[in-house]
């Protein structure tokens, strides 16, 4: 191997790779010869046993071997249209091949080529595939690498041959055959394949077993080196800050908790002890409150923050909607004014003039614990929170209200309002113990699995778009027995048709047919003082239908609600739909979310039939996880979840655990 050649060199520098070559393996993020090793495959092509293209069978995937006999290009429409078609013989059948307006495939084949074509027929008279994966087999190459083998197939851009890339791979990872060492001394994985079989089996396998064992020994190097940062942050903040008092003395707790007129669930008492704990401990309180909807997770929060005011201290806490931020406002208000407590409110459209600067002097408001002591504040904010323009002093706890709608690095800018205070992160959307691991591995967890007593049982139903009739009536007699009512629509306008409904014109169509209720239109594009008005009304009754988007999902609390009906449910994800249904049966009276729907397909059915099932947002979590992925369920630049290449997360809970202890033990061997 040329002495200057490393994992770090540009791909520009290998043999073979010129300027054009080097922008297309650019587009695929493959800038370095590191990066070009770790390029997956998509997946694997065995050619040790091909198909005839007569045995080929409809919509099966199939690769079959022949000869081009018949191309060509043919434009419609004033050339704006083309198809390109090419003919392939095997000596059993032929195969068309067609690919619709990319007339640039024409540069590809030439009469008489020998190629690989892999895809699913869709149709046998004749034998058709549209857009099928081609490869070129050319005279005088290296063919053990493209047969008669497992052969990996990899993603592509525009212009770059497969059988190219799959040799550049070949050869380059000839050139470092030998040079993986194991990673970490002192560290084995004895079940599985060393670093260095790894980076040649996930290219070239001899059976597909032998791929899927390489890919989980890149995955755990992956996750290890996740876990490793995770836990040295956690290491370096436990070694540079010490916590702040903020374990109070109950003055305030007690009368709260007396005020409230019902006892705490267990689950609520369990979780007020460990954090109660960790704001008495002697490192900054990192702590994940996971609790399903409607499990009382802001009566526990209040109790957190009466705890840091109790010792002095001033809290922040952040919503990600000014409507939860406004409920919060409310909330705390009714509650903590009673104690003679100041509660701040600052969003886009309310800017707070005056909060607590570091040892002022707050002078209290009538109530049962009024007295002039140095006491603490509690503000209550949006993303205004971390904006540069507010600042607030004597900051002992910052609690985060459904952290999944907050950026990781939008949480560290609140935290550095302060000098470490303590943290309190809470999630109403159950997260699936792998993101849990990956996501939030540098805190530690409480759950509140328990729902407070005296709720109204849930019903959940799933109805096809012809079933609306008589869901409406069922509506309207709930109405009747002076219920409320939340429709939810998918858009607030009507964008591309399709058949998804948007909630502007929905909302004109049901004051019609709803009369003679009273209806509310909530979405994102209204102004702060519309949305206000809108649920202040709602919630003293003045509208019994409130006809919104999913911005309603989080935090709206009106027990006088009873029925959800959420029209397009299969555009929403299963976490959300379940989110969505946590805005009722917050009261003593049963409750009702209805699901309507595009049942057509199986995938569809069997999505909203586990809403239907179970109320366990855990369970509905790890299903959505399964279906729509990490990426899309958290939003990737939202989650600050890192891209991999290997590791699946939907899949791959021992993998995590795993390396979580590695990276422990790792750490401990390094002092």
């Amino acid at each position: 191997m040329p002495v200057a050649l490393t994992l770090a060199t540009p791909v520009k520098q290998l043999h073979g790779v010129g300027l054009e070559r080097s922008a297309q393996l650019a587009r695929l993020g493959l800038l370095t010869v590191g990066d070009l090793l770790l390029h997956r495959p998509r997946r694997y092509e065995d050619r040790r046993h091909l198909f005839n293209i007569a045995q080929m069978r409809l919509h099966e995937a199939a690769t079959v071997r022949g000869r081009v006999v018949v191309l060509g290009l043919k434009r419609y429409r004033h050339g704006t249209k083309s198809v390109f078609e090419l003919l392939v013989d095997d000596g059993t059948a032929r195969l068309h091949c067609r690919w619709w307006n990319l007339p640039f495939m024409e540069k590809y084949f030439k009469q008489g080529d020998e190629v690989f074509v892999h895809g699913k027929p869709n149709s046998l008279k004749p034998r058709t595939i549209d857009h099928p994966e081609t490869e070129v087999i050319e005279a005088g190459d290296d063919s053990s690498i493209h047969l008669n083998r497992l052969v990996p197939i990899y993603p592509l851009t525009e212009g770059l041959p497969q059988r190219w890339l799959r040799g550049l791979i070949s050869r380059t990872l000839g050139l470092f055959e030998g040079q993986f060492g194991e990673p970490w001394p002192g560290v084995t994985v004895p079940d599985l394949p060393s670093l260095d079989a790894a980076m040649r089996l996930i290219h070239f396998p001899e059976e597909l077993n032998d791929a899927e064992r390489a890919r989980a020994r890149l995955a755990l190097e992956e996750l290890i080196d996740l876990q490793l940062k995770i836990q040295r942050r956690r290491k370096n903040l436990q070694a540079q800050a010490r916590a702040l008092p903020c374990g109070g003395d109950n003055h305030l707790i007690k009368p709260f908790l007396k005020s409230l007129g019902f006892t705490l669930t267990a689950a609520q008492t369990r979780v007020l002890r460990e954090l109660r704990r960790d704001l008495s401990g002697h490192h900054p309180m990192r702590r994940l409150l996971q609790g399903d909807v409607g499990s009382g997770k802001t009566v526990v929060a209040a109790c957190c923050a009466l705890m840091a005011i109790e010792t002095g201290f001033n809290v922040a806490l952040m919503a990600p909607t000014e409507i939860l931020a406004g409920q919060h406002h409310q909330t705390f208000r009714r509650w903590f004014e009673a104690l003679g407590l100041n509660v701040y409110l600052q969003t886009g459209s309310h800017k707070q003039s005056k909060v607590p600067s570091p040892g002022s002097k707050v002078d209290l408001l009538t109530g049962p614990a009024a007295h002039t002591r140095h006491a603490g504040s509690l503000t209550i904010g949006t993303h205004a929170l971390i904006e540069a323009a507010f600042n607030v002093g004597n900051l002992g706890l910052v609690i985060i209200d459904e952290q999944h709608k907050f950026g990781v690095s939008q949480r560290e800018k609140l935290v550095r309002k302060g000098h470490y205070p303590h943290l309190l992160v809470m999630t109403a959307t159950p997260i699936p113990r792998t993101l849990g691991l990956t996501l939030y591995g540098d805190l530690d967890c409480s759950v509140i699995d328990e729902k407070p007593a005296g709720r109204g049982r849930m019903n959940t139903f799933v109805r096809a778009a012809d079933r609306l009739p008589k869901v409406w009536q069922f509506v309207r007699e709930k109405l009747g027995e002076g219920r409320q009512a939340y429709v939810i629509y998918p858009r607030v306008e009507d964008g591309s048709g399709a058949g998804v409904k948007a909630v502007t014109q929905e909302c004109e169509r049901l004051r019609q047919l709803l009369v003679p209720y009273r209806i509310g239109l909530m979405h994102g594009r209204l102004r702060t003082a519309e949305k206000e008005n809108v649920m202040k009304s709602f919630r003293q009754n003045e509208i019994q239908v409130l006809v919104a988007t999913s911005i309603i999902e989080v935090g709206v609390d009106v027990p006088n609600a009873t029925v959800m009906l959420i029209e397009n449910a299969e555009q929403f994800g299963l976490a959300q739909l379940h989110q969505l249904r946590g805005r009722v049966g917050r009261g003593a009276h049963d409750s009702y979310c209805i699901l309507v729907g595009d049942l057509k397909t199986a995938e569809a059915k069997e999505r909203l039939r586990v809403l239907a099932e179970t109320t366990d947002g855990f369970r509905i979590a790890e299903v959505d996880l399964k279906l729509r992925g990490p990426g899309e369920l958290l939003g990737q630049e939202q989650s600050g979840l890192p891209s991999f290449r290997f590791a699946n997360l939907t899949e791959d809970l021992s993998l995590v655990e795993r390396a979580r202890g590695l990276a422990r033990h790792i750490l401990q061997r390094q002092g």
